[in-house]
């Protein structure tokens, strides 16, 4: 049966599959699984990405490389219909990539993009910490996405003038914090996206092998609340991520 209304997958959209796969396994330890033109990005034995080209439609619409999350749906024409009444726009019909399995990319009220997905879960676990929304109007985009997801409010921190409320969620079935929304309208460096933190066991390690690897670190690292250590970055490619140290075990 399909997760719903989590993340239960991720693709990497690349303008370079040869040279990301090199900077990802480098930088993370992962295997590539390839099976005709399809790459897995592997933890061990278990998946934690598709691997796949930037599509010639994202292109053509000014997309970056990026990182996308799926977010699973029983019915993702509904679900799609229902997000799309909350101020949200469809990028294209809904796919069927295989046989029995749809999928949607849909862009949020304030630009972020994600998509629906009858995919069912099957990542490593842990491999992505934390899913960060950086969007233009917290209030209104967390509306959207807990009204259609069931997602739940959990605590806040407040960030000062520029970034306001820091908002966590956690979803059903997760028994922690999963992820967070902020408002980052006054920093017009930071495009409205979502944000996925890979998980690390060494933050300091993982960023001289970043560097080395041709990846840029754009903020961090730092240490945030909870005790983890973060650091925002980009990949040669220009796809945005983060690494995380965490303090607590997996």
């Amino acid at each position: 049966m399909t997760t719903t209304h989590t993340f239960v997958s991720y693709d990497l959209r690349t303008t370079d599959l040869d040279a990301a796969e090199a900077f990802y396994t480098g930088l993370m330890g992962w295997q590539v699984q390839r099976s005709g033109e399809s790459r897995v990005f592997l933890a061990g034995t278990q998946p934690v990405g598709l691997l796949m080209a930037l599509p010639e439609r994202a292109r053509a619409q000014g997309a970056p490389a990026h990182w996308l999350g799926h977010i699973g749906v029983e019915d993702v024409d509904a679900m799609a219909r229902r997000f799309v009444e909350r101020g949200g726009q469809m990028l294209g019909p809904v796919q069927q990539p295989v046989p029995g399995q749809r999928v949607a990319i849909l862009k949020d009220s304030q630009g972020a993009v994600f998509s629906m997905s009858t995919r069912r879960s099957g990542g490593s676990p842990g491999a992505i910490a934390w899913h960060e929304l950086n969007t233009t109007d917290r209030e209104q985009a967390w509306a959207a996405y807990s009204e259609l997801f069931g997602w739940r409010a959990t605590g806040k921190l407040e960030l000062g003038p520029q970034l306001g409320t820091y908002q966590m969620f956690t979803w059903e079935g997760a028994g922690r914090d999963v992820g967070a929304m902020v408002n980052t309208a006054r920093l017009p460096s930071i495009h409205t996206h979502w944000l996925f933190y890979l998980t690390v066991p060494d933050l300091d390690a993982a960023l001289q092998r970043l560097r080395a690897l041709g990846g840029r670190v754009l903020n961090g690292p730092m240490q945030v609340p909870s005790g983890d250590r973060v650091a925002q970055c980009e990949d040669p490619q220009g796809a945005a991520f983060a690494l995380r140290q965490s303090v607590r075990t997996v």
